[in-house]
């Protein structure tokens, strides 16, 4: 139950939701997910630390950046509870603007203008 409880407290802010939308699909750096999301490195850091913590991501280091992904060993035990999230968000306002934003920030990164 104590699991359970510490995903669903992780999952009840609107930045770690948004966050993990982002992640159900692949891996992404933390530059990234600023990007994506508009806030600053050290908001980001704190909320993917409480999804960490929570056991819902991985990270690496890579350079100077971390890389977060989903970890699949929760994702398969909460499978039903992700595909809602993404069921229910996919068309959700900020969501898409979410992802916009991240699309041009991978973009940007594939070109070599920034350090991610």
């Amino acid at each position: 139950m104590w699991e359970l409880l510490k995903v669903f407290k992780a999952l009840s802010d609107e930045t770690r939701m948004r966050m993990l939308h982002l992640l159900l699909d692949g891996e992404l750096c933390v530059c990234e997910i600023m990007q994506a999301l508009e806030i600053s490195q050290t908001r980001a850091s704190r909320n993917l630390g409480i999804l960490r913590d929570a056991g819902l991501l991985r990270d690496r280091r890579g350079g100077k950046w971390v890389h977060y992904s989903l970890n699949q060993e929760v994702a398969t035990r909460y499978s039903e509870l992700l595909e809602l999230l993404r069921n229910q968000l996919t068309e959700d306002q900020t969501m898409v603007e979410d992802r916009a934003r991240l699309e041009k920030a991978v973009k940007i990164g594939r070109q070599g203008d920034r350090d991610c």
